[in-house]
């Protein structure tokens, strides 16, 4: 099973991509795994025009293949002013349902303080509903970000702690991955008469 982690900060060399490099280096039990930052890519404003994603030099197509073939995701945010990034949540506006459904996905926000569940909440309250992506229970807050996961051994006890429940968030979305497969497949080899219809969520 492959995974795909995607970090959506829009500064380069980013604490998000960070956490997201240290997460591609865990041992997760998936087969692959690659990582995408959102910023390196020229992705348009969505403005509900599906030629829009379309454009040249616009990187988009080559991310929807990533997250077609994908069985899983992680997806990161910084968390600027209480909420999620921009780039994330036009993203997820952009991608093709179609790849997405039925496909589990672990959310992590970052932050440079003491907070970050805001960003979490608002993902779950309004980026996921017509793209069908299933986050999991577990999710992330990577707080205080520029005093952990720097070195390869933790530094403290809080560093530690917060290693082994990335450990356990990733064995939690590689069992989810494994139990959707059957939906996943059931949704690609046999798609229900009113996918379509039913895009939308309510």
């Amino acid at each position: 099973m492959k995974l795909l982690i995607i970090s959506a900060s829009q500064r380069t060399a980013s604490q998000s991509a960070k956490v997201a490099q240290y997460i591609a280096r865990q041992d997760h039990g998936f087969t692959s795994v690659s990582h995408f930052e959102l910023c390196r890519f020229n992705l348009p404003f969505w403005d509900g025009d599906s030629g829009t994603k379309s454009l040249n030099g616009s990187g988009f197509e080559t991310l929807n293949q990533q997250v077609k073939h994908a069985d899983a995701l992680v997806l990161i945010t910084p968390e600027w002013g209480g909420m999620a990034s921009p780039l994330l949540k036009n993203f997820l506006l952009m991608i093709d349902g179609q790849n997405t459904a039925h496909k589990p996905a672990l959310l992590v926000a970052v932050s440079s303080g003491i907070s970050g569940a805001y960003p979490i909440a608002e993902l779950k309250m309004n980026a996921l509903k017509n793209n069908k992506i299933v986050p999991i229970p577990d999710h992330l807050i990577i707080r205080n970000v520029q005093q952990v996961l720097d070195s390869d051994l933790p530094v403290n006890p809080r560093d530690e702690d917060l290693r082994s429940r990335i450990d356990y968030s990733l064995y939690m979305l590689h069992q989810y991955s494994g139990a959707l497969l059957s939906i996943r497949d059931a949704h690609q080899n046999r798609a229900y008469p009113k996918q379509q219809e039913y895009a939308y969520g309510m």
